[in-house]
């Protein structure tokens, strides 16, 4: 009897001790709640007590979570629309306040949080215009949007880390408006670019052309000019050497002429052996 008594009370024991007994992990934080009345908060990991069926621990997450929004189309300042398609990170900084507001649920929080970006999105990009949203300010209106939505949810108990900015372009309809405005306005500054390409070489061309002319026609005066000193040296020495020995001045020119006459491989010459052409020999032989 006494022994059946010991094993129900040591089963009772062993049962109180496990119900009671649990693991608060580095990625978690507890809040006790003691008949739905909250008690205490357990931020540190290790191995903690409660009263079984009397206390209640509630497990809520400590680690980055991330907030994902829907795409939405803002107009901004310049009344250009855009899609943007915006996600942030948060951190439950007040799990009391995150319950209580929330209800501990994290895919409830996310539903709120969602709306509460979206709103300080719209507010930041609707103040500012297309170039700053897409490239200016892009960074500063990301830090902007995470001030403004940390305002707001810090009544959830959570802290808004960042916000990132995936995309930000303007809507598929108006894309391709744009993107054939661009090509157009793109083949109109090939084409002046090639025009005015065209025209250069043209004027390029007609001052090598211009000169080449002056380059030959100075080439050809300044041979006309060396032909002329030429012909006037070579008439010097003819001259020279007519004044000192005549007979061989005429014997040359003789045979000059009669190597012009006969060069030609296929000429033939009839001619009287007392021609004028001769005379150089008939003379010779007298």
């Amino acid at each position: 009897m006494l022994k059946g008594l010991s094993l129900i009370i040591a089963a009772i024991v062993a049962i109180g001790a496990y119900m009671s007994a649990f693991t608060v992990h580095q990625t978690q934080q507890v809040l006790i709640f003691q008949v739905g009345k909250f008690d205490r908060a357990l931020t540190e990991p290790g191995l903690y007590f409660k009263i079984p069926f009397y206390e209640d621990a509630r497990y809520i997450d400590k680690r980055l979570l991330s907030l994902d929004s829907p795409e939405q189309e803002v107009i901004t300042a310049n009344q250009k629309r855009l899609v943007v398609d915006a996600f942030a990170r948060y951190r439950i900084v007040d799990p009391l306040k995150f319950v209580q507001a929330a209800g501990g649920n994290i895919a409830a929080a996310n539903s709120r949080l969602s709306t509460i970006l979206n709103s300080a999105v719209r507010r930041v990009m609707g103040g500012e215009s297309l170039v700053s949203v897409v490239r200016d300010k892009r960074a500063e209106l990301m830090l902007r949007i995470a001030s403004q939505a940390n305002a707001e949810s810090v009544d959830f108990g959570v802290e808004i880390v960042d916000v990132k900015i995936r995309r930000a372009d303007l809507p598929e309809a108006n894309s391709a408006s744009v993107f054939s405005r661009m090509q157009t306005e793109r083949q109109q500054e090939a084409a002046e670019h090639r025009a005015t390409g065209a025209q250069i070489a043209k004027r390029i061309r007609a001052e090598s052309d211009k000169e080449a002319t002056v380059i030959v026609a100075l080439a050809r005066q300044e041979g006309d000019i060396l032909r002329g000193q030429g012909d006037a040296e070579k008439n010097k020495i003819f001259a020279e050497a007519y004044g000192k020995d005549p007979e061989f001045f005429k014997f040359y020119r003789s045979m000059i002429a009669y190597e012009n006459s006969l060069s030609g491989s296929n000429t033939s010459l009839v001619l009287s052996p007392d021609s004028d052409f001769f005379s150089y020999f008939n003379k010779s032989r007298q």
